[in-house]
């Protein structure tokens, strides 16, 4: 049997700022399996971007292999996408987004794609601070190869086949801590409520913006015993906060009591509000995001929320002072400055 998705529009769909309605924003119908964590992280994508007004043109997807590679052919079919070799999606993102600074850039991975065969290009493009949000769909198991345990399997999670791991697993999002990544979050992905407000500011945000989705493997690792099961992230999910977004076009109100709320203001002028935040915790201190992380996993809970941002980041951009021009918007006369320009280079390396 096949499906194809309708191009019928309802005359009254809500529209954005633009003028686009959500379905502009959707791509193909998903071929993962039905109830996939996966595919509600592609919503939550969907969704943000809708409620931003980012023009679906001006973003670029990209991702390596795996179940959570496969994803970005269901959101945004209107942009722009490189689906590239297992655990080299930094790589390939850092070169275009040399090229282009003007695009926003999504990478999606997996923890098989991150954490393992790619877990030396996730440490280079963290600590470069590359301006991107990463989204790691993480079911600590390799959903294409029949649910084997990956690198962030839970110490004693149980899989489908009865093998509890026994090795330590490796936390993505304690690691983009220790690396310098300037935004920090996890989220579960059947949290909608949590998920989009944390991608739209981790767009909104100049540097590496990662979000670790905890994203349950329906066929292979949401049995009993499994540590990232629907059940068992349910039961044992704390969150540092509640989330809003507050876009900068808009007026920034509140209506929660003092000391109750704080708001982080971005570098471009927009606003995170963190209600009712977990007592000691301070999301702009990296070890005060460390010590949470490493507190909650001894009581067997997932934190999740903000961990940690940094509001005057400097991306890689401003380090190696590239141009604000997109390359293949540059002259002859720019890219081929001439003999002169090549012997002035040379006289001040002497």
């Amino acid at each position: 049997m096949s499906y194809i998705i309708t191009n019928f529009r309802h005359p009254l769909s809500p529209t954005n700022k633009l003028g686009f309605t959500r379905k502009d924003y959707e791509g193909a119908l998903s071929t993962l399996c039905a109830g996939c964590g996966h595919d509600s992280i592609s919503s939550a994508i969907i969704s943000a971007c809708f409620e931003m007004s980012i023009e679906p043109h001006r973003v670029a997807k990209l991702s390596g292999i795996g179940c959570s590679s496969k994803t970005p052919t269901y959101f945004l079919g209107n942009s722009h996408g490189f689906n590239s070799v297992h655990g080299r999606m930094p790589s390939i993102t850092t070169g275009a987004n040399l090229a282009n600074r003007d695009l926003t850039y999504i990478g999606v991975s997996g923890d098989g794609d991150s954490a393992s065969i790619g877990l030396g290009q996730f440490a280079h493009v963290a600590r470069r601070n590359l301006n991107m949000l990463y989204i790691v769909e993480n079911n600590g198991c390799y959903g294409l190869t029949k649910g084997q345990n990956s690198a962030t399997t839970d110490l004693d999670s149980v899989n489908k086949s009865g093998v509890s791991n026994t090795f330590e697993p490796i936390d993505l999002a304690n690691l983009a801590l220790q690396l310098g990544a300037t935004f920090v979050a996890r989220s579960f992905s059947g949290d909608k409520q949590q998920l989009v407000p944390l991608m739209k500011a981790a767009m909104s945000h100049r540097g590496f913006a990662f979000i670790d989705v905890i994203s349950p493997c329906v066929t292979f690792n949401n049995n009993p015993g499994s540590k990232k099961s629907y059940d068992f992230v349910r039961e044992h999910q704390e969150a540092t906060s509640s989330i809003d977004f507050v876009p900068m076009e808009k007026e920034i109100t509140t209506q929660y009591d003092p000391g109750t709320t704080q708001e982080v203001t971005l570098h471009d002028g927009s606003v995170i509000h963190l209600h009712k935040a977990i007592e000691g915790f301070n999301v702009h201190d990296r070890r005060s995001a460390l010590r949470a992380i490493k507190d909650h996993q001894e009581r067997g809970e997932v934190l999740t929320g903000l961990l940690y941002v940094d509001t005057d980041p400097v991306d890689l951009h401003d380090v190696i002072n590239t141009t604000h021009k997109p390359l293949s918007s540059l002259t002859e006369s720019s890219l081929c400055p001439g003999s002169g320009m090549l012997k002035s280079i040379n006289d001040s390396l002497r």
